[in-house]
């Protein structure tokens, strides 16, 4: 098959010929129809740890080309998505349904001996796969994972319908909590993000206000965007130091407060200010097998729309100058791949 190697930091990726993927007996092989660009795949790409000869991609959907031995239910042509797990089956997350949060999983695409989907054929494991409704495209299937990611988040703060938002960041994740927010009764969701093509994208989704942080006192804008003082939920979608504790500030008494930003350094927070307002704060990673389900079902009962996130596709062999391209600052939100 041809897939796009990642040959080591500051090299792009590279279109070579591999060898096809065989299903082990748990597995499936995938004929992948669109695969989606990550953030995370771009800093992959710059760890000195990631291996040369990886093939990145978490994002997918297509057809099913081969089927494990162990693997019932599914058979040739089946449309899928698949969660990007590989989890150990037999650990305490595992026994509660939360493969992603395995301490001995493997994202597929990030590991040597779990190859991704920048490529014709990726495998994944057969109790992973979610069917794809008829009227559910290959292109809307590729963007099932993202969007797992912001409905998994929005749950994550339990949020009483009538709300009032506060959503940090509006890059692709900001963007898809924005949109779960209104999908589950939000009556306010307002989105912080300095970029003006990320504010315009964050109204297309559902956002009912957007706030330009360079220019605007953050509290101030939200109070006059929705007669509210502070947000009752705010979410940290920016992944940068300094955010947590913001977004503490800007939270209501008793407000909840869901971290999604990555952040690889040591942060501070000032314990006291969530003490003195009783703010609840919780910790959002990946989704499980039910948030992939319900993005599915929402976007088959057409409750949500995607084209709003889906800025280009390209072709394996212009991947990689695409890629480069998502490096510097740009317009662009989820650009999928056709190999």
């Amino acid at each position: 098959m041809r897939a796009a190697i990642f040959e080591g930091v500051g090299k792009p990726l590279s279109i070579q010929t591999v060898a096809d993927p065989t299903p082990a007996p748990d597995q499936v092989i995938l004929t992948v129809e669109n695969a989606g660009i990550c953030g995370s795949d771009l800093h992959m790409s710059e760890g000195e740890h990631t291996p040369a000869g990886l093939i990145l991609g978490h994002e997918f959907a297509g057809t099913i080309a081969a089927v494990g031995s162990a693997v019932t239910g599914w058979k040739a042509g089946d449309r899928v998505t698949a969660l990007p797990l590989n989890a150990c089956n037999s650990c305490d997350a595992c026994d509660q349904g939360l493969p992603a949060l395995c301490s001995e999983n493997l994202f597929t695409g990030c590991y040597l001996n779990a190859q991704g989907a920048y490529a014709q054929y990726v495998a994944a494991r057969g109790s992973m796969l979610q069917r794809l409704p008829d009227g559910v495209s290959f292109e809307e299937g590729a963007m099932v994972e993202p969007l797992a990611v912001g409905h998994h988040i929005v749950g994550m703060a339990e949020m009483p319908r009538g709300a009032s938002v506060l959503v940090l960041g509006g890059g692709p994740i900001g963007a898809a909590v924005a949109l779960f927010a209104r999908h589950a009764g939000a009556r306010d969701v307002i989105v912080s993000e300095m970029s003006e093509s990320r504010r315009a994208r964050a109204m297309d989704v559902g956002a009912t206000a957007v706030i330009d942080p360079r220019k605007e006192d953050v509290l101030e804008a939200f109070r006059k965007a929705t007669g509210k003082a502070r947000p009752s939920v705010v979410f940290e979608c920016v992944g940068l130091p300094g955010m947590m504790r913001q977004a503490v500030d800007f939270a209501a008494v008793r407000g909840r407060v869901v971290i999604a930003g990555v952040v690889f350094q040591e942060d501070t927070l000032a314990p006291i200010a969530a003490l003195g307002k009783e703010v609840t704060i919780r910790f959002s990673q990946a989704y499980t097998e039910s948030d992939f389900a319900a993005v599915i079902d929402a976007l088959a009962r057409r409750e949500v729309d995607t084209q709003p996130l889906h800025t280009a596709t390209v072709s394996l062999d212009e991947l990689p100058e695409a890629f480069e391209a998502l490096r510097k600052p740009t317009t662009q939100c989820k650009v999928l791949i056709k190999p």
